[in-house]
């Protein structure tokens, strides 16, 4: 299986969960996906960086560096930062604060920061697209340049594609799974699962 293959099924196992839940935007939800459970293992940190750099490097972007929004962003970019030193074509990682630091040196992105670079936004899920959304103005007030923008899992409600893609223009917007392929490749692991017993 590709990597992209083997993050799916991780995250079909290990992120998704059926049940009632409120999500950070405040909407309720019959499922959730906790990308932070895949992110965080070490077998999806591996495939995650993998699967984002196959589709960083197939679309020709050639950033300096990955990042977003802390928390869902970090492991990602972390991941691809790791994993393109490995083959010997570095691509940095940075983080959006949530906020600017009141201390020291007062700034909103840590890690990478060199102005006018080449850089891709990444993020765990998106719904509304807010941290992503933010995560882009952090990154152009910093003066970066933005070649893409990536999640891993899109919840294809809330106008949030729409609200990012509209943000990024022209850079373009794409997320490595939709959460009804999550969710489609859970209940077939279940009923494969269950044809065993």
């Amino acid at each position: 299986m590709s990597p992209r293959d083997q993050l799916l099924r991780l995250l079909a196992e290990k992120s998704f969960r059926l049940g009632e839940f409120t999500l950070s935007s405040g909407a309720k939800s019959d499922y959730y996906v906790d990308c932070r459970t895949t992110t965080l293992d070490a077998e999806g940190a591996k495939l995650v960086g993998a699967a984002f750099l196959d589709e960083i490097r197939a679309r020709g972007w050639h950033p300096e560096a990955v990042g977003g929004m802390t928390l869902g962003a970090d492991p990602i970019a972390v991941a691809v930062a790791v994993l393109a030193a490995e083959s010997n074509a570095p691509i940095h990682a940075f983080l959006v604060r949530k906020a600017e630091k009141k201390h020291g040196t007062a700034q909103r992105i840590e890690g990478f920061r060199r102005r006018g670079a080449r850089v891709v936004i990444v993020d765990d899920v998106c719904t509304t697209g807010t941290s992503i959304l933010e995560s882009i103005a952090a990154a152009r007030e910093a003066g970066f340049q933005i070649a893409g923008v990536m999640c891993l899992v899109e919840r294809e409600e809330a106008g949030g594609r729409e609200a990012v893609e509209r943000a990024a223009a022209p850079a373009p917007f794409l997320a490595l799974f939709r959460a009804a392929e999550v969710r489609n490749r859970r209940v077939l692991l279940e009923s494969q699962q269950a044809g065993i017993r």
